[in-house]
């Protein structure tokens, strides 16, 4: 299978380049196509597609607006097992994942997004001003393998929303979902132009795209080295980056809770889409009095996990997305076996029934001094580090001693206890006694190296948004 997602102004341009990109399929290690990347040239046939339709954006109505983007939410709905089907293919999540939180993450963005157009003021009257805000222009949206839809079209939804042509780079771990979506995209009444895409390695397209002088803003999600350099490049020509990165973020359990309950709920919090989640809380936070409580309740769990062939409706845990990244995860593993931490359950190797694949046994580390590798480096992997507290004051201050301020949770048996936790932790979201999220509209972002602006909603809308004084 060859792949192209090569598209400019309402074409898929699918001749070979001469540079291609082996697809593998992380659960059996097996090639599955190949991606044909976009060249130079086509990058630049993308920008100016791109730069040439930005009157066009930014004039699209607001009614017109809202159809586009409930034309690619139901074109979704309807599409919704073969988008299931190619993220699991793409990067092993279970196919009961991708069926569900997969793409329902994504299309909330969309329908969040429909809901704050149909009241959001563009134009506002102040005493003595007017303040006006208008399409920043020409917008690159670098978007991440490990939640495809969810991470693309929060961005795509916003672009369209503030009125910007976009020019989107998948990930080319992604490859098929991303052309699904070209295709939605197509279908829809968005001006031919307002959409392109690229595709090909991230570490040779992305450098083109920070420093072209016709993108007048850069929306990534991706690694913190990949966003620095990103920003560095950028800085040239003064774009705006709004740059989403890594996470390490804590998870506070106070006194008092139900630990057989919570226990679980952190681990599973942890371990979805097989620990590939910037906000995922990979560093348990538990009171000193009850550490050594949870080993077999922690064991008991883990045995409920079933890591397998995700194309099965019953395995709850996939591979992760490809050899570099299992490597990675093995020697962090080491690490904290190197530095002496005691491994409740998991360890180096893949899981006994997984033979080949990217398959990376869950992993509890308990006792971890917050100063160790894996408590301090992001993982993105099935890799918990169980840390205890003495108060939480103490408790807060490991939270924040971190590089990283992305996302916490805090369970706790009062919601003004967990409330008063949470505004003294340093990141950009806190989720208190919740598993997730859900499709609330609430700003995405973080603090610290975990990146600047904000994703979603009416924080998201205004990314893409110049301000003009009226006077």
């Amino acid at each position: 299978m060859k792949i192209s997602n090569t598209y400019i102004a309402g074409n898929l341009i699918d001749e070979p380049t001469g540079i291609n990109f082996n697809l593998i399929n992380p659960a059996n290690e097996n090639q599955y196509g190949t991606l044909l990347c976009s060249s130079v040239d086509q990058v630049n046939q993308a920008v100016k597609s791109a730069k040439e339709n930005e009157k066009v954006a930014a004039n699209i109505s607001i009614v017109k607006r809202i159809d586009v983007l409930q034309s690619i939410n139901d074109q979704i709905e309807v599409r919704r097992k073969e988008f299931a089907e190619a993220m699991t293919l793409e990067m092993g999540a279970p196919i009961t994942l991708t069926s569900n939180a997969h793409i329902q993450m994504g299309t909330d963005h969309l329908i969040n997004t429909i809901s704050e157009l149909k009241k959001y003021k563009f134009e506002e009257k102040y005493d003595g001003y007017k303040v006006f805000k208008m399409p920043i222009g020409v917008s690159a949206l670098i978007t991440p393998w490990n939640w495809p839809l969810n991470q693309t079209l929060t961005k795509i939804a916003s672009a369209i929303a503030a009125g910007c042509p976009i020019i989107l780079k998948p990930s080319e771990y992604s490859p098929v979902s991303s052309r699904l979506l070209i295709d939605v995209i197509d279908n829809s009444a968005l001006p031919k132009g307002c959409f392109n895409c690229i595709n090909g390695i991230g570490s040779e397209i992305g450098p083109i795209i920070s420093t072209h002088p016709d993108i007048k803003m850069i929306s990534f999600t991706g690694s913190t080295i990949a966003g620095i350099d990103i920003q560095e490049k950028a800085a040239k020509t003064v774009k705006r980056v709004s740059l989403e990165l890594g996470g390490k973020s804590a998870h506070i359990v106070c006194e008092g809770v139900d630990l057989n309950a919570v226990i679980p709920n952190a681990i599973n919090q942890c371990f979805i889409n097989s620990g590939q989640s910037c906000s995922a809380p990979t560093r348990l936070l538990i009171p000193e009095v009850s550490i050594n409580n949870i080993k077999n309740i922690i064991v008991n769990h883990i045995k409920t996990l079933i890591f397998n062939d995700p194309n099965n409706e019953n395995t709850t845990h996939g591979p992760v997305v490809n050899k570099k990244q299992y490597n990675t995860i093995q020697e962090f593993i080491k690490s904290g076996i190197d530095e002496g931490y005691e491994i409740v359950t998991g360890g180096l190797g893949n899981p006994d029934n997984c033979n080949s694949g990217y398959f990376i046994r869950p992993t509890v580390f308990i006792n971890v001094d917050n100063s160790a590798t894996i408590a301090q480096e992001e993982i993105f992997g099935p890799v918990l580090s169980i840390i205890s507290y003495s108060s939480i004051d103490n408790a807060i201050d490991i939270a924040n001693n971190s590089k990283y301020g992305l996302s916490n949770y805090i369970t706790c048996l009062d919601y003004d206890d967990g409330y008063n936790i949470a505004k003294r932790i340093h990141s950009g979201q806190s989720i208190i006694n919740k598993i997730g999220r859900g499709s609330v509209p609430a700003p995405f972002g973080g603090f610290k190296l975990s990146g600047n602006g904000r994703e979603h909603g009416k924080y998201g809308l205004e990314e893409y948004l110049e301000i003009k004084a009226i006077i």
